[in-house]
């Protein structure tokens, strides 16, 4: 599902799945054909991107693609997926850092000796005190639901352990 709203290709689905190019292309097809909305959103990321030379993210955040002007096919057609890539993948960005920002922030409010020291993709990783433990974990609920208003909710779950592993 992912692959395809970020632009796979036939020839890329075929590859992961470990199907024909056919059946990947007739895969897309019916997803579109499922989920029209979804077709006509990526076709506008890309029209809007040929027209006004980049995309933004939810938070006005721009990125050039230049490629979409390009002679060589490939080219333009990397600067499409990232014209559908982008604006999706890059409010994600946005609003982890946003996330990262408020999570520090209130840690440093409540005196709390908990610290936010890594983040990877849409995780956040917070070594706290044993005795801090549950009230990190309503900071974290709290400042990441919070972190953007959405029409839908920003579900997260969390996991804790007396190491990294453990917390997987």
């Amino acid at each position: 599902n992912f692959g395809i709203v970020y632009g796979i290709s036939s020839f890329g689905l075929s590859q992961d799945l470990s199907i024909s190019k056919k059946e990947a292309q007739a895969y897309i097809d019916r997803y579109f054909e499922t989920y029209p909305g979804i077709k006509e959103f990526l076709d506008g990321l890309v029209e809007h991107a040929k027209e006004q030379g980049y995309v933004s993210t939810m938070y006005q955040r721009r990125r050039p693609i230049p490629e979409l002007k390009s002679s060589n096919y490939m080219q333009r057609s990397f600067g499409e997926r990232v014209a559908m890539n982008s604006p999706i993948q890059g409010t994600a960005a946005d609003i982890i850092k946003i996330a990262m920002i408020r999570v520090h922030d209130r840690l440093k409010e409540e005196g709390l000796a908990s610290r936010l020291i890594l983040q990877v993709h849409d995780e956040l990783l917070i070594e706290a005190r044993l005795e801090e433990v549950e009230q990190v974990e309503r900071i974290l609920q709290e400042e990441m639901q919070q972190a953007a208003k959405l029409n839908v909710p920003l579900e997260i779950d969390m996991h804790r352990g007396n190491n990294w592993y453990e917390a997987k």
